[in-house]
Formats: C-alpha cells, structure tokens, sequence
C-alpha cells in the first residue's frame, strides 16, 4: 500500500483526540506532518508512518458547515491539487463553492457513517454491547413491571397490584390504607419509583411526622434508589442564604415536617408555589376535620393538595377516623368528587347494602343465589334481567364462572374502590404466628415506687433511677445475659426506648460477658448502622443479638431473626406494634418469640398485662389498640402509678376487654368486602409477579453487567456468587454521576440484595445501569465497527454491511410507547450487490462468527471500501424505510386495541361509577391522540453500522 500523502490545505482528524476538531495540513517534510486544530488553537507534530489521522471527506447530499456557520447542502465534490471542493447550496438555495480549507474546525461527527468514515472505528465488542443494549431496553420497557424492576423488594402479590394500579395513572390520588405490617410505604415508594423511571414525575414531596423522617429518607434511598433532600427550617435557611430565593426549588425529591408547614407560614407558601407532580402525605389519620374544626394541619395539606397533580395519603387505621374522617381524606384526593359530607354520607349507605349483597353471594357462592329470589331480584335490578336470565340457564359448573363475572362487575361499580386502598391480614397470607413469654424479675430493693408526678416515661424506664452503676444493679441486664448463654445458636433482636440504654448493654456484652452482640442506634452514621446490620445478619460469624434504639430500629427488617427482646415497653399501642413489626412480617421463616423481662408490681407489669389481657396486643395485631389508648389513659396512668392496687388493674382490664370486642365487632360487621376485592386482583398480581422473576434472571443481567462495566473501564472484583465490587478505573470512558468515588458493592440476586441492605440490588432499572445504557445508547458510543468473517458460502473479499436502525418518534416518555412496537430496532444485512441476508444470517450467530481486527487495519480498510459502503448505507435505509409502514401498522394496532379497550372500560364505569369523571376520559383520549400522531409521524434513523469483509 502506497503511502499516504498530506498536502497543505487539507482537512484530517486525530482518531485518539476527536476533541481537537479539524485540523489542517501545515507542513508535511522529514517523515513528519504539521497540523494546526484551528477549533482548540493547538498545533500537532506526527510522523507520516504511523499517524493517527483520518481524512475528512464529505459526500454527495450531505450537510457541511463553513468557518461562517453558513450549512450547506453537498451536492458534488471535486479535487484540485489533492484539496476537495465542495458546491451545493445553502439554506437559501443559493448555490455555493467551499473550498475544504474553509470547513467548520469544531465539526463534531456522531452519525455512524460519519464517525466511520473519518476513522472514528469503535472496537467491535463495543458494538456488539451497544445492539444488545439495545434489546435489553426494548424488552424492559415492555413489561408489564416496568418501573418496578429496580424496587428492592418481596415480590407479594398485594403490594405489587396497588401498587401497578395506582402508578398506571397520570395522575395518581389514593389513599393507601394497608393494615400494619403489609407495607403502604413500599407500596408509595413503588409507585414513586415508577413514575420516575418512566418520567411521569420528577418532583415528589413527601410530608411527615418528624419521628418518620429519617426512617423514609433512607427506606427511599436503600429501596428504592430515589435520594430525597430533607428540608427543615435550618436547611432552608442555609439555601436561602446561598443565594436561592425559594428552598424546595433546589430540589427535585423533597421530604419535609408537616411541622414546618404548620409553623411557618412563608414555608408553607414556598412549597406551594414550587409546585409539585406527585406529594405523599403519611399518617394521615392524624389531619384532624370535622364539620365545626379544621385542624391547622388539615389545611397545610389541602393547600399543597391543590398545588400537586398527584396525592397519596397513607393511614393505617382508617376504621378508626369515623364517617367524617374517612370522608376528609377522600376530600383531599378529591375536592370535585366530594364536596358534600351529607351527599357522601348518602352515597355510602348505598354502597353498604351493594356490600352486604357481595358479602351474602361470597359466602354463599352459586347454591345459594338458586335458592335465594331475594337476591336474584337485587341483581335483576343492579344488573340487568339478561344476566340473571343467563345464569339460570347456564349448567351448574359454568355458573361458578359466571357468578364471578357478575361479582367483580358489581365491584367496579363500588364508589371509592379507585381512590382507596385496604388489605388485611385476614386476606393476606404467609404471616408468622406470635408467641409471647413473660419473664418477671424481682424489683432491686432501692427501686421504690415512684409517685403521681412522676412521668410515666420515667417510670418505664428503671435505669434512669438506678445510677450510673444500673448495668449491675439491673435484674433484666443478668436474665438477659444468662438467656443469650442458653440460646447461643439463636438470633435475637433487642429493643429499648433509649440509644444510651442500647450503647451501655452492647459495651456490656461485648466486653464483660463475650456474647456477640453490636448496636443500631439514631447517633450512628448509615456507613455504621450498615455495619451493624451486616454484621448482625451474618448467619455464621456475625453477632448473635443486635441492640436497637426506638427510633434506630426504624425502617429495619429482620425476618432472618425469629427472638424479639422488648426490655422496656413503649408508651403506645401503635409503636409497640411497630417494634414486634420489625419481626412480625411477611416473609418470616418461623414463629415470632416476644420476651419481655419486666419487674414484679411495677408500672410495667400493669402496661404489659393491658396490652396482654386488654389490648391481646403481643400475640395478635390490635386495630384498635391506638382508640383504646386513647379513651383509658387516664385510668391506665393511675393503675401505673400504683401497681400494687390489683383492684384497680382488674377494673381496667375488664373495661378494656369489653371496650375492645365491642369495636372489633363494629370492625366485623362493617368488613367492606367491596373495598377488599378492588384493593386486589390476584390474577393480574400474578401477572406482575411472574414480569420481575423473568426479568430477575441473574445470569442473564450479571453476564450483560459484567460486560457494561468492563467496555466503560470500571474495575470489577468478584463479590460471591452474584455479587461485585465496582470502582471507578483509570482509564474509564466517562465519568459517571452513579459511581461514587469510594465504589460500590452489589448483587444481583434479589433474594441477597433484601437480607444485605449494605449491598446494592443491581437491577436493570438500577441508576447506574440506566445510566450507563443510556450513554451507550443515546450517544455515538460503538455506533461503528469493522470485522471480519470466514463464511465459506462467500467468496474473500465480499463486503457485507450491517446496518441497525432505530425508531424516531418524539413522543413523551411518560407515555410508553414502547410498549406497543414489535421490536426494539430494524436490521438490515446486504451483500456487495444489495441483496438482503438478514433472514439468512441472524444477527446472534454473525457475532458469533465476526472477528475483531486492529485499529490501523480497519482505517485503511475504510478507505479502500468507502464508494461501495456509502452505497450499501443508502440501500439498506431504503430497504429500512420499506418496512416502516409495516411495523407502524403493527404497533398502531396494538396501540388502538390496548388503548380503546382502557377506554371503553372506563367510559362503561363511569355511567355507573361517579369516581370516574369526564376529566379522566379525556385525557385518557388526548394520550391516546399523542401516541397515534407520534406513530404516524415516526421515522427511523440509522443507529450503528458494521462493516464484516470475508476472510479466506
């Protein structure tokens, strides 16, 4: 091969600094070229044999820019004195001639033929990562859980379900009103996390207690990968002295006190006018509202309420708000639809006989609707004489089915099924069973009993009183110590009110007794409390008991651990029941073993036997622990101030028994089987369920992974069996935000990623994944490549060109039109003479056969096969566009089946159904109108390109 000339006045492009631009030929003498970077004021020196350029040479009907920003559309191209001259015309149409000394020098090339051409060849494993790539985003976001893939989580049907139905809105407003323990903030977090991943939303506020702010600021961030800026007074003040005039608009995911809202007016006006997509509000049942009195609170929220277009409320207890109550919340979601407490009083009574009628057809199933006239007369005139007709006549096993049908119709004409959410335990399976063990100690001698001004906070807590020595003067410190001996092959968790407590019995145990134990506590670091709780996690050499602080133990679950140690008791029905939570899950392997070492005829004997014999709290979940709390506190108080008076105990547990089975039975007689059935659909659960494990193959994304952070020069160790250690390399491609300077460790195993919170759940949905598919995919980044292939039925030399073209539809993300196109890309194979071999020769096994070869070989190979490339390049995007109309027919019929069937289901409900309004049916239709246009008007555009020459 001859060797290549430089002359004055041409155009070349360094392939190792294509930041440099265009440079010019200065000099070329001595074995050396000269080139001046016009675009960076830089001058390089190269020797002719070895220089890393490539020529820039433009063709026919393509678009340069001159030195003067002027775009010109090339229509022939000449050579003078080895120099190109290119004429065509401008935007104007006026004809031009530019000379190639006169290009644009800070032209940057990114098609792939572009890229190609000027010897920007990418290594061929890139390409190949880039087309799978490709594949990977396709058949991700055309699962039925895309946006959920990436939430560390149990895969349990009931949360998934509401958590899908919600998130499948434009605009989400519900009230989540799980029972304890079944999971309303992972089910907010869920919908949170797909809203954002499919960019329907990108400001969320989360409002909260205070004593709940920690715990969802790292629940979001260890969850579900969404990290939330809190903002309370002091950190407003900061930014406002930064410079920003508004604090919540110096973030995009808020979490903040309802206190500071209710405090500060100017606080309150600011997150208003911030404006936000979706605000979640927990414990809700404490916005106080009645028909005479607004809480201050109440109004906070309705205020903001109004200011975002999404609203989920969170409340655990929403038998316990009262008609009033239930219908404050609702009138939050929904201002419009619920104006009226009277006419919503109305509305439920209507659907309290709707209930009983599903309640009596559940239980008595299709024997009793042959025999009850009754009943078939209601549904003749809810639903219709023909489908009573139908299912008289139809045979006794098709009757089942039908009945079903008839029942689920009825639920959708249930008022509040779509605005509220409530699953029970009573319908949820897979909960551990309770056992409680009492263990009462003698109280030491200078423990005396305390009188009437003493809090009852302090009464609970004996070491406040038994000096700084209390370790050894403690009864419950020597059982617990004697307990942990004989069960040393046993896990426990131990809980106390107070992080000083928690820190003095680990430094006991560790260091006095040689028990393994280590402690969880607000005062530590996330990088410590991690620690602690993999330290406490491992099953073969970690600590045999970990020591948890009341608010520490927060947002912590440890079903691995089957013994809960309460060694003080919580002053609250509801945060007891949070404590035996932390155990008391789903996913518990075994029965929980509540202990509790209390002294004899002290204030807690008294609190414990209520919440045992009163409440029956330790054994069972108590829905109405917190209103009985709250109607016997006073006589509670004075019981715990004189615990010796058995009298007056007796008298308040027997009141406290009768209290509590009058209002289960209230809670059973008002069971809302309609509520319960739109709340869960079991087998569109399944559905999703069945969605996460296909795509929780860990070989499949571990393999891909592993390859990911290799191509973008990330440094990879083995972390077990599906885990890694990343940290960022030397020689990385880019810098990447989702990397953090000290690295990262992973799994990719679910089941690991939810028993080892320190370890990251590296998902496709995970921000570092996206983050790096989406510069691998929406830059220039392997879009080009050169290989080589023996294939005997072609002769050496052929040039095939593959050819990868994506589809161009500007439509919003958050409207998923990828769910409706049949592939992810259109692939075009042609041989030197046009013919197209893609059917012949699949896209899998010609990587298989394909061949990378060295960088230099590629450039000159580019040279010599340009003409016939460029024209290959130009028959495969007619070949392309060919077959657009195809796969728009395609994906449109998908479109107006999915999306007509929503519609006609919708409309159908809303004649019956007045939560469903005219508002919702439109913008169901205007969505619909956007993603027909945005088909109609797609295009597809060429995405990589390879360049495959037959071997011998």
């Amino acid at each position: 091969m001859s060797q290549t000339v430089f002359l004055p006045g041409q155009r070349w492009i360094s392939n190792t600094e294509v930041d440099l631009g265009l440079g010019i030929v200065v000099e070329s003498a001595n074995r050396r070229v000269e080139i001046n970077f016009p675009a960076v004021g830089e001058i390089r020196t190269y020797a002719i044999d070895n220089a890393p350029l490539s020529r820039v040479c433009y063709e026919a009907d393509e678009d340069v820019v001159s030195d003067e920003g002027v775009v010109i559309h090339v229509r022939e191209r000449l050579e003078h004195n080895g120099c190109y001259i290119y004429i065509g015309v401008d935007e104007e149409g006026k004809e031009v001639v530019l000379a190639e000394l006169n290009l644009d020098s800070a032209v940057h090339f990114s098609k792939p033929q572009e890229r190609l051409f000027a010897g920007q060849i990418d290594r061929h494993g890139l390409y190949k990562l880039r087309v799978e790539t490709l594949e990977h985003r396709h058949r991700i976001e055309q699962s039925p859980a895309y946006g959920l893939l990436g939430t560390r989580v149990q895969l349990l049907a009931h949360q998934l379900y509401i958590a899908s139905e919600v998130a499948s809105r434009v605009t989400p407003r519900a009230l989540l009103a799980d029972e304890v323990g079944l999971g309303k903030t992972i089910e907010a977090g869920m919908i949170l996390h797909q809203h954002v991943i499919s960019e329907r939303a990108t400001r969320v506020l989360i409002l909260l207690p205070d004593s709940l702010l920690h715990q969802w600021l790292v629940e979001m961030h260890r969850r579900f990968n969404l990290t939330f800026s809190l903002l309370d007074n002091e950190r407003c003040e900061a930014i406002e002295e930064s410079g920003h005039h508004n604090p919540f608009e110096s973030a995009q995911l808020v979490i903040s006190p309802i206190s500071l809202m209710t405090r500060d007016q100017r606080r309150l006006d600011q997150a208003t006018e911030a404006g936000w997509d979706i605000m979640v509000v927990d414990e809700a049942h404490h916005l106080g509202w009645s028909r005479e009195v607004v809480s201050h609170a109440y109004q906070c929220v309705e205020q903001l309420a109004d200011a975002s277009q999404g609203l989920l409320l969170l409340t655990a207890t929403p038998e316990q708000l009262g008609p009033e109550g239930h219908y404050a919340r609702l009138r939050l979601l929904d201002p419009e639809r619920y104006p009226d407490l009277d006419q919503f009083l109305d509305q439920e009574q209507q659907y309290f006989h709707l209930n009983h009628l599903v309640g009596s057809l559940l239980e008595g199933g299709a024997a009793f609707l042959r025999q009850d006239k009754h009943t078939q007369n209601e549904l003749k005139a809810r639903l219709g004489d023909a489908a009573i007709v139908a299912w008289l006549a139809a045979p006794e096993d098709q009757q089942v089915v039908q009945l079903s049908k008839m029942i689920a119709e009825l639920v959708d004409r249930q008022g509040t099924g779509r605005v509220l959410f409530r699953n029970t335990r009573r319908t949820v399976k897979g909960f551990p069973k309770r056992t409680f063990f009492q263990h009462p100690l003698m109280a030491p001698n200078f423990f005396s009993e305390q009188d009437d001004s003493v809090p009852l906070e302090r009464l609970l807590h004996p070491e406040r009183f038994l000096g700084e020595d209390w370790i050894s003067a403690d009864p419950r410190v020597a059982w617990l110590q004697d307990w942990l001996k004989q069960q040393r092959r046993e896990k426990a968790l131990v809980i106390c009110a107070r992080a000083e407590t928690a820190m003095a019995l680990d430094e006991y145990l560790n260091l006095r007794v040689g028990i393994r134990s280590t402690v969880f506590h607000e005062g530590m670091s996330l990088v410590n409390r991690d620690r602690s709780a993999a330290y406490f996690a491992d099953q073969e050499l970690g600590a045999q008991v970990l020591i948890c602080s009341e608010i520490g133990s927060e947002g912590r679950n440890f079903q691995f651990c089957h013994h809960l140690v309460l060694f003080d008791l919580p002053l609250s029905p509801d945060l007891l029941e949070q404590r035996i939570g932390r155990l008391d899950r789903i996913g518990q392997t075994q029965d929980v073993k509540i202990h509790l070492p209390y002294y004899r005829q002290s204030p807690t004997d008294v609190l414990m036997q209520w919440y045992h014999q009163g409440l029956n709290a330790f054994e069972r979940v108590c829905a109405v622990g917190d209103a009985l709390y709250h109607r016997f506190a006073q006589p509670l108080s004075a019981a715990m101030h004189q615990p010796t008076d058995s009298t007056l105990l007796d008298d308040l547990l027997e009141q406290t028994q009768e209290a509590r089975e009058e209002l289960e039975q209230e809670l059973a007689e008002g069971r809302d089987r309609l509520l319960e059935m739109s709340s869960f659909n079991a087998e569109r659960a399944n559905i999703l369920i069945q969605a996460m494990q296909d795509q929780d193959d860990i070989e499949r994304i571990q393999t891909y992974a592993e390859r990911l952070f290799d191509r973008f020069g990330i440094t990879l160790q083995p972390h077990g069996q599906h885990g890694l250690v990343l940290h960022p390399g030397e020689h990385m491609l880019c810098q990447l935000s989702e990397l953090p300077e000290d690295g990262m460790t992973l799994t990719f195993s679910r089941e690991e990623a939810l028993q080892r919170e320190e370890f990251e759940f590296m998902s496709w949905e995970h921000p570092l994944m996206i983050e790096l598919m989406e510069l691998l995919t929406h830059g220039e980044m392997g879009n080009n490549a050169i290989a080589t292939l023996k294939l005997p039925a072609l002769p050496a030399g052929t040039v095939l060109l593959e050819a990868i073209f994506e589809l161009n539809i500007t439509v919003p993300k958050a409207l998923q039109l990828a769910r409706y196109l049949p592939s992810g890309y259109v692939r075009v194979l042609l041989d030197p003479e046009g013919r197209e071999l893609s059917d012949v020769l699949a896209h899998q096994p010609l990587n298989q056969l394909a061949q990378p070869i060295k960088l230099s070989t590629s450039q000159n190979m580019v040279r010599m096969v340009r003409d016939k490339v460029s024209w290959q390049i130009n028959e495969a995007q007619q070949i392309a566009d060919s077959r657009l109309p195809t796969l728009r027919e395609k994906a449109l019929n998908a479109l107006i089946s999915d999306r007509d069937a929503a519609y006609q289901r919708l409309a159908a409900l809303a004649q019956i159904n007045p939560a469903i309004d005219e508002s919702e049916l439109t913008a169901h239709q205007e969505a619909t109108q956007i993603l027909r246009k945005g088909l109609e008007n797609a295009r597809l555009r060429l995405d990589a390109v390879r360049i495959i020459v037959v071997s011998e």
